[in-house]
């Protein structure tokens, strides 16, 4: 039997769950302003998918950079939510939200 196809998707389960809430963190504790790391981690872990040999390590590299490459999409749309009142809003960064 294969079960690279069953690890692959449990770690992409896990990461994309584990995802979410370093989103929500990062918009609350640095704002928008921190997209760039965000960047270029994306870019690290996917450089380093490429030269990793082992398929199911480099897979979930590629999965991970890909991952933080969405969060910087979603760091925007975590700044509108919090704007919507559906999270909290960091006290000390109010003018953030200002329009």
């Amino acid at each position: 039997m294969n079960y690279i196809g069953l690890i692959i998707a449990i770690a992409t389960f896990f990461i994309i769950g584990t995802f979410h809430p370093i989103v929500i963190k990062s918009e609350y504790y640095f704002g928008t302003r921190c997209w760039y790391v965000f960047l270029i981690v994306g870019i690290l872990f996917i450089g380093t998918s490429l030269t990793v040999e082992d398929q199911i390590l480099s897979n979930i590299l590629g999965v991970i950079g890909c991952s933080c490459l969405w969060s910087i999409l979603e760091i925007f749309e975590q700044k509108q939510r919090v704007k919507k009142g559906w999270f909290p809003m960091n006290p000390k960064r109010k003018a953030d939200y200002e329009d």
